[in-house]
């Protein structure tokens, strides 16, 4: 009898503690690029693309592709959120005003950009613990490897897999999962 209790006991600790240490990526909140407060509860029912960016990458001009990419699946409830973040060998060193005009000016982004944040380290904003901490997505564990690293969740809030920046945004694997 102790045993059984011991086990139900054991087995409802465990239980409390994956519902408490899951969040919601629906809980989550930032600040546009503009500074303007964003709740990304606003994004239930729709498929959406965590990026971060930089604007002195290589792969800096994926954010032509991503500009495609949003302009091509706007309509079927797909939106991006580009986060630009200096992590990676200081190429973001702008302001988000600097950001913001080098995006518009030469790429034409319409697609929501957020304020600059640290995608890894201590000083990792909540949104990237969501997305790389199993604990918190309960889907996997991932690390921001650089630059337009790509992160897809879908309608329902769950983090479905991650897409590495060697990846093009108009990959099969993120057309394919927009499309399905």
């Amino acid at each position: 009898m102790k045993s059984k209790t011991a086990s139900l006991v054991f087995t409802l600790m465990i239980i409390s503690l994956m519902s408490v240490s899951q969040t919601s990526f629906y809980d989550l909140k930032c600040k546009t690029i503009d500074g303007k407060d964003f709740n990304f509860s606003e994004l239930k029912g729709k498929k959406v693309l965590v990026v971060n960016t930089a604007s002195k990458c290589g792969f800096t001009p994926q954010y032509e592709d991503l500009e495609k990419l949003y302009q091509s699946y706007k309509d079927k409830n797909f939106v991006i959120i580009g986060f630009p973040a200096n992590n990676f060998m200081h190429q973001e060193p702008g302001t988000n005003s600097d950001i913001k005009e080098f995006c518009t000016k030469n790429y034409g982004v319409t697609f929501q950009m957020m304020e600059k944040i640290s995608v890894k380290g201590d000083e990792m904003n909540p949104i990237y613990k969501w997305l790389t901490q199993k604990s918190l997505n309960g889907k996997l564990d991932s690390s921001v490897k650089w630059n337009f690293q790509k992160y897809m969740i879908d309608e329902n809030g769950n983090l479905v897999d991650v897409v590495y920046s060697a990846d093009k945004p108009m990959c099969e694997k993120i057309v394919n999962w927009i499309t399905k």
